[in-house]
């Protein structure tokens, strides 16, 4: 077979700046809308986007040759710029650094998606906290939790970093893929 053929779906998760509660009701559609206009334009299938006032979610079909890390690099890094443009009283505003993804199976999409609509009542129920901790362990993830004051950091901690982190400050957890630290 000469040619490749993929269906690669990803569920990214990513957090206001400490957990800041920035994305208020009254813009998070014109949020959600430009998030996908990042994801289109750059060979992405928006499916899904939404969340609350301290986290989005987003559910993307991706091509091939696009890593999970450059996606979420993409859309944070360009929605960034916007809502400082576009949002006047939204000048301190910035993402946390670090993400989560996960992949979805064609079959579980319509639960991804619905799962992702009813963000706003879901946490009613469940904190942020939980619902990353609780995905994470769905999807076999090890982590380790060192504390946190404002809320979690998730932080993807290349294996190339690893060893100088550790020289530097021996705290850093490495006994996976993320390292949650004190915020």
């Amino acid at each position: 077979m000469a040619n490749t053929y993929t269906s690669l779906h990803y569920h990214i998760v990513f957090s206001t700046k400490n957990r800041e509660p920035w994305i208020k009701p009254d813009i998070e559609q014109r949020v959600w809308k430009y998030l996908g206009g990042i994801a289109t334009t750059n060979r992405m299938k928006p499916i899904q986007i939404g969340g609350v006032d301290d986290h989005i979610h987003l559910l993307l079909g991706a091509p091939a040759t696009m890593a999970p890390s450059k996606a979420a690099q993409l859309i944070k890094g360009g929605s960034s710029t916007w809502i400082h443009s576009e949002f006047p009283n939204l000048q301190k505003f910035a993402w946390q650094d670090g993400y989560g993804t996960f992949t979805v199976s064609k079959s579980s999409i319509p639960d991804v998606k619905t799962y992702i609509l009813n963000q706003r009542e879901h946490h009613q129920r469940r904190t942020f906290k939980e619902e990353f901790l609780a995905l994470l362990n769905r999807h076999e993830i090890e982590y380790e939790e060192l504390g946190y004051r404002l809320g979690l950091t998730c932080t993807h901690i290349p294996a190339s970093t690893i060893n100088r982190r550790l020289s530097q400050t021996p705290k850093i957890n490495t006994c996976g893929r993320y390292h949650f630290n004190r915020r």
